[in-house]
């Protein structure tokens, strides 16, 4: 029973961060396309695109805060992994849940904790652009600063939780290295 709801909690906690991610690093091409666009208005026409330029900020902002998570979860981040590299999968599942607990909550708490008084004194004051013409919504983004700590310790949790489960018997290796997921990218490619 308990290992069916922990299943379809992580289920749940991966679509999300999944379907999160993706929508933000298409934000990465739509960053891209407008900076182009400032350019050339700026330079071939002299016009200034103030709402436009903040808007690269915007989903700037939106691609590391959102896309930390999706990072995390498909396991890009950066890893200093001396050690870690050698461990056997239990080894490493265990190191991986005392690194949620004992590493990712402190600094979730940390990031929420310090950045939520300016979060809601942001919404409060419902805060825009110091620039003329620029976007009205700078509190939304400020939201931003709530929103990455709470998606990583969700990610974190689902890491957890598989890590969980692997060492409960329920579940394959969560942590595979560099070789086997190149056995597994192969065997897809065949199948």
């Amino acid at each position: 029973m308990i290992v069916k709801l922990l299943k379809g909690l992580l289920v749940a906690i991966e679509t999300i961060i999944e379907w999160s991610g993706r929508l933000v690093a298409w934000l990465s091409l739509l960053m891209v396309m407008a900076v182009v666009l400032v350019l050339i208005l700026r330079h071939g026409f002299g016009l200034s695109a103030i709402p436009l330029k903040e808007s690269v900020t915007y989903m700037h902002a939106l691609v590391f805060m959102l896309g930390a998570a999706y990072t995390l979860k498909h396991n890009e981040h950066v890893r200093v992994d001396v050690f870690y590299q050698h461990f056997s999968p239990k080894k490493k599942a265990i190191v991986e849940i005392c690194g949620f607990v004992f590493l990712m909550i402190p600094m979730c708490w940390f990031i929420f904790h310090y950045s939520i008084n300016t979060v809601e004194l942001n919404w409060a004051l419902k805060t825009g652009s110091n620039s003329p013409g620029g976007i009205p919504y700078l509190y939304v983004l400020m939201g931003l600063l709530a929103l990455l700590p709470v998606s990583l310790f969700l990610q974190g949790l689902a890491n957890s939780l598989k890590n969980s489960l692997f060492l409960m018997g329920e579940g394959s290796d969560p942590n595979p290295d560099q070789e086997q997921l190149q056995q597994l990218e192969q065997e897809s490619r065949h199948a």
